[in-house]
This record gives structure tokens, C-alpha cells and sequence, in this order.
């Protein structure tokens, strides 16, 4: 039996593979010969994937250990322990911190 781990699309290392991919995905749309998603196949694509990755127990369960962790922080400009994405004193509803406790003062000036 021969070695052929070193020839062929897959043993190419991932940058190359992608470079090699989008030449063919351009020149598929320059042709005219690319398949465009119709909303619909888009919808059922999704749904398959979404079905597909619901059953990986592990993944789904390592989801709801991240979103645990997220929504059990304290206050967390204290903790230093702050998302990359957020901004300083907001939160991830949208809106500072400020703005929150005015609107959560003003609801129950409302009881």
C-alpha cells in the first residue's frame, strides 16, 4: 500500500484549502452555475443543523455550563470579569447600568 498523506485537497493545510475553495466559489458565480439559497432551503438547512448539533449531548451540555457562568456573575465591573464585547458600565440587555436602575426606580414609583 503506498503513502498518500502527503498528496491531495486534504492534506493541504487549512488557509491553502480555503484559498483553493474560494477560486472555485467565484469563479461558480462568475459562470453563473453557483447555487443561491432560496429562503426556504436556507430555513430547512438550518433547522437540520440546529436538530443535528441538539443532539450532541456534550455540546449542548457545555452551552448551558456557559450560559450558567454568564448569568450567575455578580456585579461584574468589581470582579473585573467583564465580556471582551461589552462596554464599560453596560450591561447585556443594552442600555448602562445607570439607565437600568432609573427605568427599574421609575416602575415602581408605577405600583
Amino acid at each position: 500500500m503506498s503513502d498518500t498523506s502527503k498528496r491531495g485537497f486534504a492534506s493541504m493545510d487549512e488557509d491553502k484549502q480555503r484559498e483553493i475553495a474560494s477560486k472555485g466559489g467565484k469563479a461558480a458565480h462568475e459562470k453563473g452555475t453557483a447555487h443561491e439559497f432560496t429562503s426556504e432551503e436556507a430555513r430547512k438547512a438550518g433547522r437540520k443543523g440546529g436538530e443535528t448539533t441538539s443532539k450532541d449531548r456534550e455540546f449542548m451540555a457545555e452551552i448551558g455550563r456557559q450560559g450558567g457562568k454568564h448569568s450567575h456573575r455578580s456585579d461584574r465591573n468589581e470582579n473585573n470579569d467583564q465580556d471582551d464585547n461589552d462596554e464599560e458600565g453596560k450591561g447585556t440587555q443594552g442600555g448602562s447600568r445607570e439607565q437600568h436602575a432609573k427605568a427599574g426606580r421609575q416602575s415602581h414609583k408605577n405600583k
